[in-house]
């Protein structure tokens, strides 16, 4: 009896070890009611810092101008604010512990180079349906022991994170609508200051995981549907991409027309440190976003959060022409806004037995998005190689605030290139009703890409 005992207590022990590998236990009740109470909907601190140059959240910034149309440039609600001081090389050392590494080493190799700080405004906001998703992914949602996620929709899944890999899918899975279409251009600017175009395209994201008419159990676990269709320079033109990312084993599937080949093939390098051919090699594919698709090469840990100075609020950049932002050997710093904000700081080194030209990597992470907003990365002989910056905007139709248009400097090289860059278009960033899954098939490239 007592050898059956001893068996029965070890089948408990192994089945306990083996629910708790399959999935990471969920917060409490108790602890989601922050979420009400001293936490934003989204899992931020509701208040402000001690001494106030971080204001307390306050709804966010949802005024949306009559007449305005979806796309439309949009306003710049603090266009009348002057910075409150500006931080160059001589006098980085006092801001230091409020700055990242890439920054700083900006800061130390141009001596124009300089951060333009304003006042700081807490502008992000989400739908409310978004907003008790989110309450209940607090509880629901859960990681398998293969660090997927599982139990969570139509918001963040992980609120109250209590790991680095909650926060990078928090970022994966933010708000950024449900459909919107884009023209940008992609650049690089060589070491000499030479601008050149390498992309000119037009794009279209939806995010299935978002969709309001659609419940969790009618969902295809599909998040994101991505589209573009290059079109300059002319030998580029009519080059299409597709992508499929889902929550289930399938994970990214890629697809890609070629002009010159007439047909459609399955890409499966568009990932990863694979070097981005739609601007030219200058980033990696999942540098694009900041960060993007699979996280399976890494270790994430979180270190905590602090507060920095990144990019914010940035509207007004969008106003300029693309000659008048783009400097030398960064983003032209008379239009950049920089603001005081807390983000979340994850450092991701190599999992073992995995590779990555990035052998580590620091993010951080806007705690009223979840957005990465800056990145760091060092190479494999643990110097900083190469750092994302990004520029957030209000769109206050969605309402959201959103970053696309990034700047990768490699501080190696120094080059540095920029995507996503929206500016002179007559339609910038416009939301626009979901479209038919049909519209994401491989079968519709060939179409797409006809020049």
């Amino acid at each position: 009896m007592k050898f059956k005992a001893s068996i029965l207590a070890l089948m408990v022990l192994v089945a306990s070890v083996f629910l708790t590998q399959e999935a990471i236990a969920m917060i409490s009740d108790e602890k989601a009611e922050q979420l009400k109470s001293t936490l934003t909907p989204v899992g931020a601190e509701r208040a402000g810092n001690a001494d106030g140059t971080i204001p307390a959240w306050d709804g966010g910034y949802t005024a949306v101008p009559a007449g305005y149309n979806s796309g439309d440039l949009r306003p710049d609600p603090f266009a009348d604010e002057k910075p409150l001081f500006s931080i160059k090389g001589k006098n980085m050392e006092k801001y230091a512990d409020k700055l990242s590494d890439g920054t700083i080493a900006l800061l130390k190799k141009y001596p124009d180079f300089r951060l333009d700080i304003y006042p700081t405004h807490r502008t992000a906001a989400a739908p409310q349906y978004v907003y008790e998703a989110i309450y209940k992914n607090a509880t629901n949602a859960k990681l398998t022991k293969d660090h997927k996620v599982e139990g969570a929709y139509n918001g963040i899944p992980f609120p109250i994170p209590e790991n680095g890999y909650e926060v990078i899918w928090n970022h994966i899975l933010s708000w950024r609508g449900i459909s919107h279409v884009m023209k940008e251009r992609n650049y690089i600017i060589t070491r000499q200051g030479k601008v050149i175009l390498t992309t000119e395209m037009e794009e279209s994201n939806q995010f299935p995981y978002y969709l309001k008419n659609v419940s969790a159990q009618e969902w295809n676990k599909k998040f994101w549907y991505y589209k573009s269709r290059q079109t300059a320079p002319p030998f580029k033109a009519g080059e299409t991409i597709l992508t499929h990312e889902d929550l289930g084993q399938t994970g990214r599937q890629t697809w890609q027309y070629l002009v010159g080949q007439r047909r459609v093939r399955r890409a499966p390098s568009i990932s990863y440190d694979t070097p981005d051919f739609v601007n030219s090699g200058h980033n990696f594919f999942d540098e694009v976003y900041v960060f993007n698709g699979n996280i399976d090469r890494y270790e994430f840990k979180l270190k905590g959060k602090k507060e920095i100075y990144i990019p914010y609020n940035c509207n007004g950049f969008l106003s300029h022409e693309d000659k008048a932002v783009l400097g030398a050997n960064y983003l032209n710093p008379d239009h950049v806004r920089w603001e005081l904000h807390r983000v979340w700081v994850v450092q991701a080194e190599l999992a073992p037995g995995k590779r990555h030209a990035v052998n580590k990597r620091v993010f951080y992470m806007d705690e009223d998005t979840w957005r990465a907003i800056l990145l760091d990365g060092w190479d494999g002989q643990k110097v900083l190689w190469r750092s994302t910056i990004s520029l957030p905007i209000i769109a206050m139709e969605y309402p959201a605030v959103l970053n696309y248009t990034q700047a990768v400097y490699n501080h190696q090289s120094g080059a540095y290139g920029v995507n996503m860059l929206l500016n002179g278009f007559s339609k910038q960033l416009q939301a626009v009703t979901p479209r038919p899954d049909s519209f994401f098939s491989p079968e519709t490239l060939a179409a797409t890409g006809v020049r």
